[in-house]
């Protein structure tokens, strides 16, 4: 889908301004263009989806669906499963998340998305089976969703709701106030225009958020050396897997972008539980993502999403040491 994208970032880096293929510098200005491009895409796309969502379809109904109080509630499954079907990176699943939370969806189950959205998809899958094997590859995988599961559930009985940022809360109050699409029968032709200046308006709030979130990734994408973390997370090391998460977080990728990283940390004798540990912090968390997030939410809802899903990607980390 977004082919073009990166044969335009790899002619405006390479050829536009004459970087060296392989560079430093071409590296990173070539994943802050395709990033940035790709993020705007996704994030009018879907948007607008999530405009004609709220307009015409029961929103209500899906959120009393989604609310009923269960311990272990299908509907964190159902999320995280979404999540995992869907080939988002970190920032560009923040876009769902904002439509989410505008569409009533209670905020445990929408970060049962936002963690497992990341963390799987099906290139990560088709790189993981032809790396690592069938086995790991379904362990990897249903541990993904029970992540999403798991952290979401804890999220959401902490009640985190008042932790939304100003401007998410003032777009829910907006929401109650403009209902009734649907009872005024507007037709869907009419109703265009203003799902797009919606989408616009939401895209012209997190504009810079979304700039200085990619440029982060891309300085970490481009100017960090691979060999900077093997001296950290050897197999000798008892704390490789808390060392590899933390080390794993100010970075920035999605899931194919580091899986060769971690086969070299595998051929290396890096155990294969550490290496996905830090591949899991690299594309579940990251500071880009919380540059994006800030705008959603405030710091303290940052930081107690950040710290619910570190201990539970450290706690994955040990298990599939075990377990492989």
């Amino acid at each position: 889908m977004f082919d073009w994208v990166q044969n335009l970032a790899d002619w405006l880096v390479y050829s536009g301004f004459n970087i060296g293929v392989g560079t430093k510098l071409g590296d990173a200005l070539n994943f802050f263009i395709y990033d940035t491009i790709k993020i705007l895409i996704l994030l009018f796309i879907i948007t607008s989806v999530m405009g004609v969502v709220n307009s015409y379809f029961p929103v209500d109904k899906i959120r009393n669906f989604l609310s009923r109080n269960k311990l272990f509630r299908l509907e964190y499954l159902f999320a995280s499963t979404f999540g995992a079907v869907t080939p988002f990176c970190s920032c560009s699943s923040v876009p769902l998340f904002i439509g989410f939370v505008k569409g009533g969806i209670p905020l445990g189950v929408t970060f049962a998305f936002l963690i497992t959205s990341p963390l799987v998809n099906e290139v990560a899958i088709a790189m993981f089976i032809g790396m690592f094997g069938l086995k790991a590859t379904v362990i990897y995988v249903t541990s993904g969703i029970l992540l999403g599961m798991i952290g979401g559930s804890i999220l959401g009985k902490l009640n985190l709701e008042k932790q939304l940022s100003p401007w998410v809360q003032g777009i829910l109050a907006n929401a109650k106030k403009e209902k009734d699409f649907e009872e005024e029968k507007i037709p869907f032709v009419q109703r265009l225009p203003e799902i797009f200046r919606e989408a616009f308006g939401i895209i012209k709030s997190v504009f810079w958020y979304i700039i200085i979130g990619i440029g982060l990734g891309a300085l970490m994408h481009g100017f960090i050396p691979t060999g900077f973390f093997e001296a950290y997370i050897s197999k000798d090391n008892p704390f490789a897997v808390p060392i590899a998460v933390i080390l794993g977080v100010p970075m920035y990728s999605n899931a194919a972008g580091v899986l060769p990283v971690i086969q070299v940390f595998v051929q290396k004798g890096i155990p294969i539980g550490t290496a996905i540990a830090f591949m899991m912090a690299v594309v579940g968390l990251s500071i880009p993502e919380a540059t994006l997030l800030k705008k959603v939410m405030t710091w303290k809802l940052i930081a107690i999403f950040f710290s619910v899903v570190t201990i539970c990607i450290i706690i994955s980390g040990y298990l599939f040491n075990i377990i492989l």
